[in-house]
């Protein structure tokens, strides 16, 4: 048997709406579906004002731009997470400042932020890594404290909740991503999401290329000009339909995502009460939105010799991150403090094959393999 990492999850409905803007005659953004998404939303988690974006690096982007982010502005952020999340803050021409995850996640821990901050820091960047919250009431309060932006990436968080609140919906801003390898998809694409009043109007402005459009669409202002910076960060209708099609299948899609998650918990449980590796642990504030699965090994070489033991029983499995401060490009940028645990997850999460429709007897197919490499140790 092969078990491939990821499999795209296709409704079937979208070649209904793709056929439905192809008619509209209106292919470019901010139309009848880019609209509806918007609407969704904004209606399902209460986000006070939702843009899609054609990635999450965009919209990210779009928040290091209305953070108004300056030269030398520093950003405390987690070094164990993807280069998009400190490339949109360094094009602004911002300091990075990482800081260590817990020891037990790798979601950025507030003792690391509390002893970064001084009198450049503008923003806190937090990353809620596979969808399970980092501590937001303690950052909140943290970031009022000392007047910070709070901004998240919650690429991995659709549909997650720190307590009773949905990730994204927390910060002053919060950018999420639908690509192929999300839970819910329309290839490349991503949103920004405001929910801070005061940045809603320079944020429409500055999705569409620094200029007033939207509210000239809305009939407010008699001709639209040009108002700030900007870019051209709105996807187009085709991206918005492929959307729709997933948000109509929403509670199907994410009920099934979890069902995987549980499943895999469930079934490798009895290898970590032996101690051969640890799985997720979460925080009593956060729920499982089925982003993705992985589990923690003792280290580097045994995770290279259980991904090659899984590739040879065609399992396609994977690690990731590399940390940014220890990259090639940051390394000789990095103040040179040691994060310890983000080191050590780097260096020990394997993520298993996830995907939507992914059945039991694949995931049994996974389980058993790990099962017969530790058997062999």
């Amino acid at each position: 048997m092969e078990v491939v990492f990821n499999k795209p999850y296709l409704t079937g409905k979208e070649a209904h709406h793709l056929a439905r803007v192809a008619l509209s005659g209106k292919l470019s953004g901010n139309g009848q579906y880019t609209q509806m998404c918007h609407d969704f939303f904004q209606q399902r988690f209460g986000f006070r004002k939702a843009l899609l974006t054609t990635s999450c690096t965009d919209a990210l982007e779009m928040a290091a731009i209305l953070c108004n982010i300056q030269p030398g502005d520093e950003v405390i952020m987690p070094s164990f997470t993807f280069v998009s999340t400190a490339n949109a803050f360094l094009l602004r021409g911002a300091r990075i400042r990482f800081a260590d995850t817990y020891p037990h996640y790798p979601n950025i821990d507030p003792e690391s932020i509390r002893k970064l901050i001084n009198e450049k820091t503008r923003v806190i960047l937090v990353v809620h890594y596979a969808g399970v919250a980092c501590d937001m009431d303690t950052i909140m309060a943290m970031a009022r404290q000392h007047d910070l932006m709070v901004v998240e990436d919650a690429a991995h968080a659709i549909d997650s909740g720190f307590r009773d609140r949905p990730l994204g919906g927390i910060g002053h801003l919060g950018a999420f991503s639908f690509h192929e390898t999300k839970n819910i998809i329309s290839g490349e694409g991503g949103m920004l999401v405001v929910n801070d009043d005061r940045l809603v109007s320079r944020a429409e402005i500055i999705w569409e290329k620094g200029t007033d459009r939207v509210a000239f669409s809305r009939g407010e202002v008699g001709k639209y000009v040009w108002k700030d910076i900007g870019s051209s960060f709105l996807p187009s209708e085709i991206t918005a339909a492929v959307l729709y099609s997933q948000l109509e299948e929403f509670d199907e899609i994410q009920s099934k995502r979890k069902q995987v998650w549980q499943t895999y918990y469930e079934y490798l449980r009895p290898l970590e009460k032996r101690n051969l590796f640890n799985l997720p642990r979460l925080p009593e504030w956060s729920t499982v939105n089925g982003n993705m699965f992985f589990l923690m090994v003792r280290d580097i070489d045994e995770r290279s010799e259980l991904l090659a033991f899984l590739k040879q029983e065609g399992i396609h499995a994977v690690f990731h991150y590399l940390p940014l401060h220890s990259s090639e490009y940051f390394r000789p940028r990095h103040d040179g403090r040691t994060l310890h645990h983000t080191d050590r997850f780097a260096g020990g999460i394997v993520r298993l094959p996830f995907y939507n429709e992914m059945t039991e007897n694949e995931i049994n197919y996974v389980v058993n393999a790990i099962h017969k490499f530790y058997s062999k140790t």
